[in-house]
C-alpha cells in the first residue's frame, strides 16, 4: 500500500457495494466497481489495480546518471525515463529496483538509497511507484525483455533536469525521481 493513511482529512470514506472484473493481465486487474460515497451518492468508477512498481536513478559519477530512451506504445513514440518496472508477486520494493536496473541498463548497484514514491495516476489505478538512486554501479550484461526498444545514455545530473525544463522529460516517475535524485545529491557532501 502507498498510501499515507495515517492522516484522514474526512470521517467517512467511500464504501465499495461491488466490483465486476473485467480483464486480469500483466500490468494488473482492470475493473468495474460501484461505490456510495458518504452523501449517499452511488457511482460506478473504473479502476486497474496494480501490484506497485519501482524506479531508480543510477549514478555512473557524482555527477553523472543514465538515463534509457524508450519506445512506449501506450504513446507511439519514445520517452526519456529512468529504469523501472512493476513488481514481481511478493518482491520487495528495493529488489525490484536492483532487478530493473540490472536488466535494462547491464548496471549491478553496490549501493541504493530510498528517495520517496509516487501515485501516477490515482484517478484510475493503485499504482505505487517507489524510488530509488543507485551508487557504485558495475557494468554488465543487459536481459531486456523482446519487447522493450531502450538505449541507454549518460547524462549529467543537470542536464537532466534542462531536460525536464525543457519539456524532453515528460513521464512522470522519471521526473519526480530524478527531483528526489536532485534534493539528495545536493545534501550529500
Amino acid at each position: 500500500m502507498c498510501a499515507d493513511r495515517s492522516s484522514k482529512s474526512s470521517p467517512a470514506e467511500p464504501v465499495e457495494l461491488s466490483q465486476r472484473i473485467l480483464h486480469r493481465g500483466r500490468t494488473g486487474i482492470f475493473g468495474v466497481h460501484e461505490v456510495r460515497f458518504p452523501s449517499g451518492h452511488v457511482t460506478t468508477l473504473e479502476l486497474l489495480q496494480h501490484p506497485g512498481a519501482a524506479a531508480i536513478v543510477p549514478f555512473v559519477d557524482a555527477e553523472h546518471i543514465v538515463l534509457l530512451r524508450q519506445y512506449r506504445f501506450a504513446i507511439k513514440g519514445q520517452l526519456w525515463e529512468i529504469p523501472a518496472g512493476k513488481l514481481d508477486p511478493g518482491e520487495e520494493p528495493r529488489t525490484c529496483a536492483l532487478r530493473e536496473l540490472e536488466e535494462e541498463t547491464g548496471y549491478r548497484a553496490g549501493r541504493i538509497v530510498a528517495t520517496g514514491r509516487v501515485i501516477p495516476a490515482p484517478g484510475f489505478a493503485d499504482e505505487c511507484i517507489h524510488l530509488f538512486c543507485a551508487y557504485d554501479l558495475v557494468a554488465g550484461e543487459t536481459r531486456r525483455e523482446p519487447n522493450e526498444l531502450i538505449e541507454t545514455h549518460h547524462v549529467r545530473l543537470h542536464e537532466a533536469l534542462r531536460m525536464i525544463d525543457r519539456g524532453d522529460i515528460v513521464d512522470g516517475k522519471s521526473i519526480a525521481g530524478l527531483h528526489h535524485a536532485a534534493r539528495l545529491a545536493a545534501n550529500t557532501p
